[in-house]
């Protein structure tokens, strides 16, 4: 039979294809982890992922794999708007080369590319230079059906506590609060997962009417004819100064804090299965080494990213100009850096994530007491920067560690897979290419501890286990 790819048909060839993959290579095929009753009498889940983005999705499949099937992803999103890519991700393209996998977790058929050539065919994958982001977020949606991942959407955690050796998660749901127990609990929740996108104190001084954040919702064909700031040279700013740009402003003044914008991109090189592997392996001395080196240079700019904005005659990038003041003006924000003084319409920060746990209302209530870098380790003088030592100090399965041992034991079976995680572990919670490393390394601490905690139980069932392999029969002279 020969399939017409580019069609419904092709993709629907390849959907059997993917449970045909997922047959020939299921084992165990027997469930294996013991039931718990919630407070009420009905049954907890063994896992709940908040987060139905890329790593929520990658983990539910992998946890499905290991039959760990009593789970449930949430999200606040409505269906297809989870993640950034149609929301505040301005980019037009993934940056990460074509064909590095990700969520299929080495699974050929569940990969980009079987996707793509299913719905467009060969030749349409062969000149693709890199991976359209609607097109990205076409795929995770295609991916969390075929795979008929347990979703929620539109389902916002407002806290987590213990509860009788459980979790308990208090969720705003569109029907009214809910109440959800589980045994753990992972956090996919990207790149706020610890904090908010930051706003620098000196444009705070603004009114809202006249600065946003990178994530905000932005009315960029309000902004038509009229002088834009963009604060940052990270690539999300150059996104952000592109669409301003195509969306017909009259010019966008790009400022940059360093005298030399960063050209460097550093995960590129991390894009290896000994470093992705068993960064987290390594003493602290050094796990601070590598990471802080990257996350002080931060992410570079692709040249497609830089060309979009450079290709714009009142596109002007000005390095060099650190902030000292902000202030508005005849109705116009006036924005004093150390390189002069420059006057628009409208400020966008990019200037990355903060990590601020009590900003996350799922954390207010242990916010205090998750341990950070800075509690564990003190780096040499010349290798000290209070931004990183914020991060959060993550044990070797993901889970957050106590800054006071025995005041909420039980963040240990809560379990960190966000951009936040990236000091402990390198690229993990917020890296596609790094998923097929990271993502089966949470599971395996999820699986263990679910197998340890009943531990005695399984003792049992072992002992009583009495079925016979063979029948034994006296057989005749």
């Amino acid at each position: 039979m020969t399939t017409t790819f580019g069609s419904t048909d092709g993709l629907r060839a390849l959907e059997q294809q993917v449970r045909d993959d997922l047959a020939r290579i299921a084992h165990p095929k027997a469930p294996w982890v013991k039931p718990r009753t919630a407070p009420g009498g009905k049954p907890a889940y063994d896992v709940v992922i908040v987060g139905g983005g890329q790593c929520g999705l990658g983990t539910a499949f992998c946890l499905q794999r290991s039959k760990v099937d009593n789970i449930l992803v949430l999200d606040q999103a409505p269906r297809d708007l989870e993640g950034p890519w149609r929301t505040y991700s301005r980019m037009l393209t993934l940056r990460s080369p074509k064909d590095f996998t990700g969520p299929d977790m080495d699974i050929p058929s569940l990969t980009y590319q079987a996707w793509h050539e299913a719905r467009y065919g060969k030749e349409a994958w062969t000149e693709l230079k890199l991976i359209p982001k609607d097109l990205w977020a076409d795929y995770l949606l295609w991916y969390r059906d075929v795979l008929d991942l347990p979703v929620r959407n539109l389902c916002q955690v407002t806290d987590i506590g213990p509860a009788d050796g459980l979790l308990a998660l208090t969720v705003n749901t569109p029907d009214g609060v809910e109440t959800i127990y589980a045994r753990k609990v992972v956090l996919a929740t990207g790149q706020e997962g610890m904090g908010n996108w930051t706003l620098p104190a000196e444009l705070e001084r603004l009114p809202e009417h006249l600065r946003a954040r990178s994530s905000d919702m932005i009315d960029f064909d309000a902004l038509k004819g009229k002088t834009v700031i963009v604060i940052g040279a990270g690539a999300s700013a150059f996104d952000n100064a592109a669409t301003a740009l195509e969306a017909g402003v009259g010019e966008v003044m790009q400022l940059c804090r360093r005298f030399e914008p960063q050209l460097v991109q550093p995960y590129l090189w991390f894009t290896f299965r000994g470093f992705m592997r068993h960064l987290s392996e390594l003493t602290d001395e050094w796990r601070w080494r590598f990471m802080s080196r990257a996350l002080r240079l931060r992410e570079a700019f692709p040249q497609a990213t830089y060309d979009r904005c450079a290709r714009h005659a009142n596109f002007h990038l000005t390095t060099g100009a650190g902030l000292i003041d902000a202030y508005e003006q005849d109705g116009r924000a006036v924005v004093s850096t150390q390189a002069g003084t420059f006057t628009a319409d409208y400020v966008i920060a990019c200037t990355g994530i903060g990590m601020d746990f009590g900003a996350r209302p799922e954390l207010k209530r242990f916010a205090h007491n998750i341990a950070t870098w800075g509690d564990r380790y003190t780096p040499p003088d010349h290798e000290k920067e209070a931004r990183l030592s914020q991060f959060p100090y993550l044990a070797e399965d993901y889970a957050f560690e106590e800054k006071t041992a025995g005041e909420t034991p039980w963040v240990s079976d809560i379990h960190l897979f966000s951009i936040a995680s990236t000091m402990s572990f390198g690229a993990s919670g917020s890296s596609i290419n790094a998923m097929t490393t990271a993502i089966p390394k949470l599971v395996h601490g999820l699986t263990r501890d679910l197998f340890q905690d009943d531990l005695d139980q399984f003792w049992a069932d072992f002992q009583a286990y009495d079925v016979p392999q063979a029948v034994v029969r006296k057989l005749e002279a």
